[in-house]
């Protein structure tokens, strides 16, 4: 009889401590919510992200990592570091406050790089449209029965792609269903020459080699300088 009272008296005990002690937690864990920023269409990597881009949304708290981002002063004018989608969070790691837009490169020309465009006669010559700022692609050269990637231009950066009413990628609207009609590269002048001569003379086709973080960009573009270095030490 006194086990039964004592396991009684247990039980009472254990209840009580459920119910001032677990439950407040659990409700808080699921009737906690907050309100943070996030998009309402996809927004490519290296795209400004407007106001007019932001929603706001009432989301439950648990299992939000801390750092989301809450208010949209945070995100306008800022970049998107990779690909941002609709219906996920968004943390100061997924966007950059500058991205090497197409202004950017442009400004930076010093002579020793220039900027060169060349035509897309046709959707797959230009990667299907696919094209972004930041891409390091090789020029393949088609002459009569022959294709090339010339040592020059076996990995060359992509600044922008322009569609024909001068639209540059990251501003196109993507249901329009418009592409780029061109491809403005970062090149020295010997390479510029070169492609100014391939468009003239054959068919030109640029196929992506690496599409990523900026230093592993930076790898192939200091391994083709070396063919100039080289040759100049020759």
């Amino acid at each position: 009889m006194k086990n039964r009272t004592v396991l009684g008296i247990l039980c009472i005990i254990l209840a009580i401590g459920l119910m001032f002690g677990v439950s407040p937690f659990i409700n808080r864990i699921t009737s906690g919510k907050i309100t943070v920023c996030q998009v309402n269409r996809k927004i490519s990597q290296g795209q400004m992200i407007t106001v007019d881009d932001i929603v706001k949304v009432e989301i439950g708290s648990y299992g939000v990592k801390e750092g989301v981002i809450k208010n949209e002063e945070q995100l306008v004018g800022k970049y998107a570091k990779s690909d941002i989608y609709p219906n996920i969070n968004i943390y100061p790691e997924m966007i950059l406050d500058k991205t090497d837009s197409a202004d950017d490169i442009l400004k930076s020309l010093n002579g020793k790089q220039v900027a060169m465009s060349i035509s897309i006669p046709s959707l797959a010559n230009g990667l299907s449209g696919k094209l972004k700022i930041g891409d390091i692609v090789s020029v393949i050269i088609i002459e009569g029965n022959e294709s090339i990637i010339p040592a020059e231009l076996t990995y060359v950066k992509v600044i922008t792609a322009t569609t024909s009413k001068g639209v540059d990628i990251g501003r196109i609207n993507e249901d329009t269903g418009e592409i780029p009609a061109t491809v403005t590269l970062l090149v020295n002048p010997e390479q510029a020459k070169l492609l100014a001569k391939y468009e003239q003379s054959g068919k030109i086709h640029l196929a992506l080699v690496y599409r990523g973080d900026k230093e592993t960009a930076n790898k192939f573009l200091e391994a083709q300088e070396k063919v100039f270095t080289e040759s100049e030490e020759n």
